[in-house]
């Protein structure tokens, strides 16, 4: 069964995140810039919550915040779900669904390893049924020469 560490594996360069006191405005550039959907919250490499899309949409649009005064801290996801490298992607699908949200954190020993989201789960099941249909078809194939 795939593993976040399979997903981790294929995944290259670091963890964008962010400090509680970064302003929204920020946070909201470096995800612009590097196309992002979230930026993982963090206090001395430990997650301390989630900044995403529908932070800024739900608390700081919405409310009539200033995203040039407001910082991270006040308008954050936390608590924040996290996973495991251990962790099954499976498991990972089912805590998405069910707090429907589209990113989790990867933890190991307090610290972040890697964050991993719903497209990212997305992509290691199509290969996996990609492989799954190619192995029936030269099965069939095969077994009718």
């Amino acid at each position: 069964m795939p593993t976040v560490k399979d997903i981790l594996a294929r995944k290259t360069g670091e963890v964008a995140n962010v400090r509680e006191g970064d302003l929204v405005i920020d946070a909201a550039k470096r995800m612009n810039v590097r196309r992002i959907g979230a930026l993982v919250v963090t206090r001395d490499q430990k997650v301390v919550g989630i900044f995403t899309e529908r932070d800024i949409m739900c608390r700081v649009v919405a409310e009539s915040q200033n995203p040039q005064t407001t910082k991270v801290a006040a308008v954050m996801t936390s608590p924040v779900a996290c996973c495991h490298p251990d962790s099954t992607v499976a498991e990972c699908r089912g805590v998405m669904t069910e707090k429907r949200i589209r990113h989790l954190p990867v933890v190991s020993e307090s610290k972040l390893v890697g964050i991993v989201s719903i497209g990212d789960i997305v992509a290691l099941e199509q290969r996996e049924q990609q492989r799954t249909i190619e192995y029936l078809h030269e099965y069939l194939v095969e077994g009718t020469r």
